[in-house]
């Protein structure tokens, strides 16, 4: 169902039209005017001369005709550029709301924003209405969410729905080194949108990336005042609209916390409408890969509920690219359709990065492989909510070895047990090394440097220590921080590290036996999937501590790679 646009009395709409089109093109016409009269009055002035003038001014009228011509061009290009705009000429081209062509139901996996910008599209379409009950129509929507979430499209399809003429700017197309002109392109945009508004009964004002130009002023000495003056025009020209009888909307996205942006862009009459575009759920990234299969010839028996499941924490833009993917994947082995395979290749493609045809040494490859074989018993037998459906010792990015764990179910939180156990799968890798060979390499850096966050994370911001500190430290300004009791925080951390260390140090020697085994199956096979990891803890009746239902062991490489060794 689509609502009606907004509607206006057909005499008075041509009208505006008419006076608009005049408006937007009067020096075109006013020089096509000039130009008529001129040559009216010289074709007059030819005739009221002798033969002989006259054949003299005929003669050398193609050479004079050509001078005035290179005269006018110059002179238009110099008052076009130079006086009205040069630098700070605004080129964007407005585009008809039936011509952006995105519907609603193109807009899949962000149903809670749709909803919001549903009511937004009625409020525009019935702009009477709520002008006679004595309500005013929102002037600013703000659209905060992670990149590749549909932000861009969700403005779009509230200009094609209410049939509105769309402007698409970016925030850093206002920034400019030289002071002013950041300015003048804001006033700019907001003449052509407030023209077109006047025409067409609304126009709609999309400004991506608003951060760029929004984020808090600085009044010191030190400020931009170029992206401070770019700012001050934005507040003016919205405060504008408010005493304006067209309908002008601005759609403003960031991916930054609403916390960056200034306080005065988010006040009422501004941007007083907060539109929030998260990461698709479980039900709403089924829906999504269902639509995007359907761009695609594909295997009918394939699942989308499974790939949702393998999909967690994935956008939209992220779901697309991975179906794009495994098109062009079936393409290059010749088939003529998607199947599962692909799509869990281009998952793993995305994901992990393309293999790299890359020499190891011998001594290279073994010490990747205890490495990596590490990291694997770590995760399947120590994390609470993770499972490992992937180990390989082929180079991928800037990693010579992967392991690519995945959750169970989504999770909105980290509980201390998590924490600890993303810790201790950080260090397995330098035990698996420094067992085995009684030295390390230096692909345990990255680990490293994500056990220590981790770690800092827990006594510092979220009072998971157990010196009985509680609070978020990092709030407080260094200068204001006691010696001591950053000591005493820094050595609860390190403490956290050598305590996970110790317990991984046992895993691994009282283990030993598996481990060898999986660093020699990943020596000869290179990668292990789910099903051969299993089998093999199986065998040593280590059976998986999380038992998975037969839907959930369709979820093989969700979530997020771990590179553990850096090249």
């Amino acid at each position: 169902m689509r609502l009606g646009v907004y509607q206006m009395d057909p005499t008075k709409k041509t009208y505006r039209r008419i006076k608009m089109h005049f408006l937007n093109h009067r020096t075109k016409i006013l020089i096509a005017l000039a130009a008529i009269i001129l040559i009216i009055l010289a074709i007059w002035g030819m005739m009221s001369l002798e033969s002989y003038y006259r054949n003299i001014t005929l003669a050398t009228m193609p050479l004079q005709m050509v001078m005035v011509a290179l005269n006018a061009m110059i002179f238009v290009y110099m008052y076009m550029v130079v006086l009205r705009g040069g630098f700070a000429k605004l080129d964007k081209k407005s585009i008809k709301g039936s011509e952006v062509n995105v519907r609603f139901s193109d807009v899949i996996g962000i149903d809670e924003a749709k909803q919001e910008a549903w009511e937004v599209v009625q409020l525009i379409t019935d702009h009477a209405r709520l002008k006679r009950i004595g309500g005013k129509i929102l002037r600013g929507i703000l659209m905060i969410g992670p990149p590749g979430c549909g932000k861009t499209y969700l403005a779009k399809a509230i200009a094609t729905e209410a049939g509105l003429p769309f402007i698409s700017m970016s925030a850093s197309e206002f920034v400019e080194i030289f002071v002013g002109v950041g300015a003048s392109r804001v006033r700019a945009l907001f003449k052509k949108a407030n023209s077109l508004a006047y025409g067409f009964g609304g126009c709609i004002i999309f400004i991506d990336e608003l951060d760029a130009m929004g984020k808090n002023r600085t009044f010191n000495q030190f400020g931009n005042s170029e992206t401070n003056s770019t700012q001050n025009q934005l507040l003016v020209e919205m405060d504008g609209l408010g005493s304006r009888e067209e309908n002008v909307i601005i759609i403003g996205a960031t991916n930054s916390p609403e916390e960056t942006l200034d306080p005065a862009l988010l006040r009422p009459g501004r941007f007083d409408r907060k539109v929030y575009v998260g990461k698709p759920g479980l039900e709403e990234r089924e829906k999504v890969f269902q639509y995007y299969l359907k761009k695609v010839k594909h295997d009918p028996a394939i699942d989308a509920r499974k790939l949702a499941r393998k999909a967690v924490e994935k956008s939209p833009a992220d779901i697309e690219s991975i179906v794009k993917e495994a098109a062009l994947i079936a393409t290059r082995n010749g088939k003529d359709v998607v199947t599962y395979k692909e799509i869990s290749d281009a998952i793993e493609r995305i994901e992990l990065g393309v293999k790299h045809k890359i020499k190891m040494t011998p001594r290279e490859r073994e010490m990747t492989a205890y490495h990596e074989a590490g990291h694997l018993l770590a995760t399947y037998l120590l994390h609470p909510r993770k499972d490992v459906f992937k180990a390989s010792i082929i180079p991928r990015k800037s990693s010579l070895g992967v392991v690519h764990p995945t959750s169970r179910e989504e999770w909105f939180t980290e509980d201390r047990e998590s924490l600890l156990a993303d810790i201790k799968i950080a260090l397995a890798g330098y035990v698996g090394e420094k067992i085995k060979f009684g030295t390390t390499s230096s692909g345990v850096s990255a680990d490293f440097q994500m056990a220590m966050r981790s770690a800092h994370s827990m006594v510092w911001r979220i009072g998971m220590g157990s010196n009985g500190f509680v609070g978020d430290f990092t709030s407080i300004p260094d200068e204001q921080m006691s010696e001591s009791l950053r000591e005493k925080l820094n050595n609860e951390t390190t403490k956290i590290i050598e305590k996970c260390l110790h317990d991984v140090e046992d895993l691994l020697t009282k283990e030993k036996q598996i481990h060898e085994r999986f660093a020699h199956e990943l020596l000869t096979k290179e990668e292990l999937e789910y099903d051969e990891i299993e089998a093999i803890f199986n065998e040593y009746g280590k059976p998986n501590p999380r038992i998975f239902t037969v839907e959930d062991t369709g979820a093989k490489a969700e979530g997020t790679s771990s590179d553990v060794q850096s090249e």
